[in-house]
């Protein structure tokens, strides 16, 4: 079992088809406001049905804000290290430090060829591969002369620079032994593609490369582990059955070969939806479990309660008393280091519409109602993670509310004002404000269907005097996604201009603000020990 402890990240991996340019790009910016980490394309300068990977890459970078921008992967015979040096270090500069450099040693020469590159043998590509890294570090470096007298790449008395804006990541598409090694001592991250590397492959070619990272000086984990995935395919080589299916096969890679970034191949956007809002949340959720239970283990039960940590902010300039609320909630679940060592989020009462659509007095409680003081690390890890968890939907659930807010202050300043640009501009805030309350959505969503298959009915059979309240909570469920669909019905009136559709929306948002921080605060406290006697899954 090798897991490096990297942070989970997600991108995808479209098409860059000159065919479709407008797809590529809308997929780019749905990933950007579904809060994906990566967008990435291929680069075959001599493809004639694909767009060049430098430009789609400039254009994408200027239509997103956050998500980072990758070649995937360079095709290095084509593109000279030193041009490809300020290339990466001018878009990185331009976008505030969102580019990243996925290289290959190349591949399909008779295509190199025929676009002026020079055939080179296996042993060949690896040394050039390897001079040019030293003349893209050179370069970045910003100080001196770039000097690299090398068999295929000659840069002496370039001056160096410019300097990227952030420590660009060299990512090395690599398979066989030679290259595995480079990786390993070069490189910042190795980026293999299921059906070159498939799963059962992966622990070995790690090997290899943790044994050059310690043989160089490094530490294996100063390797990033990427990981182009695709659906199985008729070869059966691919993430199998439905997307619900995928997240315990991703976690399993993270845990076992210590893959920490999932680059999805699909031009399909509801694949990529799905992908941000179900599958990378999900995943996430594993990986914390089984590693906050594997640290417990390894510090012992006895080593000192740590307190969950700092919860998420409200939103940066929304005002009254709907974020109040939110606020509120959030911040208590910030806590110091106590006794007793855990203290569920607490319920301030505070309620915006006055009608939730459950009778909170009617909930059934646990019956041990004894505080968290008898037990050790070890068993309120998993405890703490639900409100791990539940602070990120939280958080999230504020800056749904900012947004919201953002919207509203927009339409209403355009008034009677009807431009050409001033439509567009609604429409377009109109468009992410659907897409990041969709988002939400499938966030809640995907993590109730994972508490309804996995950790109730666990609870339930360890636990029967938790039968009742954990039989509650899936009613909540089923209420809080009626809640949910209200609020697409209130997206799609919106964009549809009908009448009274903001404060609809409003209002159907803090119905949701209601139900969710209720739900969540009973959750905590009433399965408290069920989670700390028997886990989370």
């Amino acid at each position: 079992m090798t897991d490096y402890g990297h942070a989970l990240e997600f991108g995808i991996f479209p098409s860059p088809d000159a065919a479709a340019p407008d797809r590529v790009l809308e997929l780019a910016q749905l990933a950007d406001v579904l809060g994906l980490d990566l967008v990435t394309v291929q680069d075959h300068p001599y493809q004639a049905r694909h767009l060049d990977a430098w430009t789609l890459l400039s254009v994408v970078a200027a239509r997103t804000t956050a998500v980072r921008v990758a070649p995937n992967v360079v095709n290095l015979p084509l593109r000279p290290p030193a041009v490809l040096a300020q290339a990466v270090a001018s878009l990185d500069l331009l976008t505030g430090g969102r580019v990243e450099l996925g290289l290959g040693a190349g591949a399909f020469w008779d295509a190199i060829v025929a676009a002026g590159g020079e055939r080179l043998g296996p042993g060949q590509a690896v040394d050039a591969l390897v001079e040019a890294i030293a003349v893209l570090r050179a370069s970045w470096s910003g100080e001196g002369s770039v000097r690299v007298e090398g068999e295929h790449h000659r840069v002496v008395g370039l001056h160096a620079g410019p300097r990227p804006a952030h420590p660009v990541g060299i990512w090395v598409g690599a398979y066989g032994p030679r290259m595995l090694g480079v990786t390993g001592r070069l490189a910042d991250g190795w980026l293999p593609s299921m059906g070159y590397a498939d799963p059962d492959a992966l622990g070995p070619m790690n090997a290899r490369i943790d044994d050059a990272a310690v043989g160089a000086g490094r530490a294996s984990e100063d390797v990033r582990r990427l990981y182009n995935v695709v659906p199985a395919g008729r070869s059966g080589s691919g993430l199998r059955g439905r997307v619900t299916d995928w997240p315990e096969q991703l976690a399993g890679l993270t845990l076992e070969h210590g893959m920490a970034t999932f680059v999805l191949g699909t031009d399909d956007p509801d694949l990529v939806r799905a992908w941000a809002s179900e599958v990378a949340p999900a995943t996430r959720e594993l990986v914390d479990a089984e590693r906050a239970a594997a640290a417990v283990e390894v510090d012992g039960p006895d080593a000192g309660g740590t307190a969950v940590g700092d919860a998420p902010g409200g939103p940066g300039d929304a005002a009254g008393r709907r974020d109040e609320a939110v606020t509120r909630s959030a911040a208590a679940s910030t806590r110091p280091p106590a006794t007793p060592a855990f203290v569920p989020t607490p319920d301030d009462g505070t309620r915006l519409t006055g009608e939730l659509p459950w009778d909170e007095a009617a909930r059934p409680v646990h019956p041990d109602r004894s505080d968290a003081s008898g037990y050790g690390d070890a068993e309120l890890a998993a405890p703490r993670h639900l409100v791990d968890v539940h602070d990120h939907l939280r958080s999230e659930l504020a800056q749904v509310r900012d947004v919201v807010d953002q919207v509203a202050r927009g339409m209403l300043s355009v008034g009677a004002a009807r431009s050409a640009v001033n439509a567009m501009t609604m429409r377009q805030n109109q468009w992410t404000l659907g897409a990041y309350c969709e988002a939400y959505c499938r966030v809640v969503t995907g993590h109730h269907t994972l508490e309804d298959q996995a950790m109730f009915p666990r609870l339930r059979r360890r636990d029967p005097d938790a039968a009742p309240v954990i039989a509650r909570l899936e009613e909540e469920h089923e209420v809080i996604h009626d809640v949910l669909d209200d609020v697409d019905r209130a997206l799609v009136a919106l964009v549809s201009e009908e009448d009274g559709a903001l404060d609809r929306l409003r209002h159907v948002v803090d119905l949701l603000t209601d139900t969710l921080l209720s739900h969540l605060a009973y959750e905590e406290r009433e399965l408290m020990h069920p989670l700390a006697r028997h886990g989370m899954f």
